[in-house]
């Protein structure tokens, strides 16, 4: 990892955001390569293979951590949940993306990652706006969105899904601290 930022360790009532570790390859495939999980991302191929979350984990790993940043959400008694990461992006913010494992959808555990991680953005990394987006078929990821405090732009973007293998109307928002 280069630049003098490095990823945080935040904690919440019911989470560890921590860096990716190789160890979380294993559960990262289970999870991720479930057909629901992986439509909902632009990046997620289904299926997912376990070689493909160790090449992704070793690529973060390698990551300038001032401009791109990817942690594991960790549920404090069943372990790794999902991801939530930070992309550079054209234009003035970086773009939040994030997913959960199937097993812990409805528990408000995305809302509580996301909310944790904007302290951190504001302050230690200093930025001063973050863009994310969800498909507009995904109306719990805009929920999600919404209760950490992002506000819709109105732009409705089409993003290409690696799951579906075409493109998907997607709904963009902005935060600013």
């Amino acid at each position: 990892m280069t630049g003098t930022i490095a990823p945080p360790i935040l904690t919440t009532d019911r989470l560890t955001l921590r860096p990716l570790s190789r160890l979380d390859a294993p559960i990262m495939t289970r999870l991720a390569d479930d057909p629901g999980v992986a439509r909902m991302t632009t990046s997620i191929p289904h299926p997912f293979s376990q070689d493909m979350a160790e090449g992704f984990i070793a690529r973060m790993e390698e990551a300038d951590a001032a401009r791109e940043i990817v942690l594991a959400v960790e549920h404090y008694r069943q372990g790794f949940a999902g991801v939530i990461g930070f992309h550079p992006k054209e234009g003035i913010s970086p773009e939040l993306g994030y997913w959960i494992g199937r097993p812990f959808w409805g528990a408000g555990l995305m809302t509580e990652a996301v909310t944790a991680v904007l302290g951190w953005v504001a302050g230690e990394w200093r930025k001063r706006a973050l863009s994310s987006g969800h498909f507009a078929d995904n109306e719990a990821s805009g929920r999600v969105l919404v209760k950490a405090g992002f506000l819709y732009t109105g732009e409705l973007e089409y993003r290409y899904s690696v799951a579906r293998g075409e493109e998907a109307a997607t709904r963009m928002m902005i935060w600013l601290p």
